[in-house]
């Protein structure tokens, strides 16, 4: 675990708790880590949603498939990010969506269980730990908020003008790197890949956007 530390560290999760107390901290709340293959499935739809994750090395999408077979990014995670906190928080049976690892990746999972009731020793990190979830899940549902922005505009030039202009501001820089490749970029915004080029090359001619594969730049 120690060799995690630093990840762990500027994790949303143990924000403003004592670094000497997380290696304790992990141990009460039964945290155990593992190993995944580029594209090996972390969670699969319908398994149950018991689980808090930590991405500790590598990246993954969440994603969702629909009926016809479309499949709809919802959004990545990235290293020291926590993810499915929400789905666990609600204790639903069972997740609605998947999560696949885009890369070789190293996942820390605790139960959340652990995390959502006060165990017998009354740790003194469990409050804080408790407002750092509050806070991540409030967090998440203003960037859900912002997937609905994005989707909700009626052309595929306004969903990707939309996407970028947020994730500038995000990042603090006009010139940036997504995390996603055309066609996952094109599942995310929810729209055919095709068009989704054919805007690309459009906003490229108009001197509005650069680009190159996953980085672009607003000019």
């Amino acid at each position: 675990m120690k060799n995690y530390l630093e990840i762990l560290k500027e994790c949303d999760l143990f924000k403003n708790i004592d670094e000497k107390h997380i290696d304790k901290m992990l141990t009460c709340l039964g945290a155990k880590i593992i190993s995944f293959d580029k594209k090996y499935t972390i969670f699969s739809e319908g398994s149950p949603a018991k689980y808090i994750g930590i991405m500790l090395s590598g990246s993954a999408q969440i994603f969702q498939v629909d009926y016809n077979g479309n499949r709809n990014i919802l959004s990545s995670i990235e290293t020291g990010e926590v993810f499915a906190e929400a789905f666990a928080c609600a204790e639903i049976d069972s997740l609605p969506v998947t999560i696949i690892a885009n890369e070789p990746s190293e996942v820390m999972l605790i139960d959340s269980n652990r995390v959502l009731y006060t165990c017998s020793n009354n740790c003194d990190f469990h409050r804080q730990l408790i407002f750092n979830l509050m806070k991540n899940l409030a967090t998440k549902s203003l960037q859900f908020h912002q997937k609905i922005e994005i989707t909700s505009k009626r052309t595929t030039r306004e969903k990707l003008l939309t996407y970028l202009s947020l994730y500038s501001k995000k990042v603090g820089k006009k010139s940036f790197i997504i995390p996603f490749d055309r066609q996952e970029l094109a599942d995310y915004l929810e729209v055919e890949r095709s068009g989704l080029s054919m805007e690309i090359s459009k906003l490229k001619k108009d001197g509005i956007i650069n680009s190159h594969k996953n980085h672009f730049e607003l000019l």
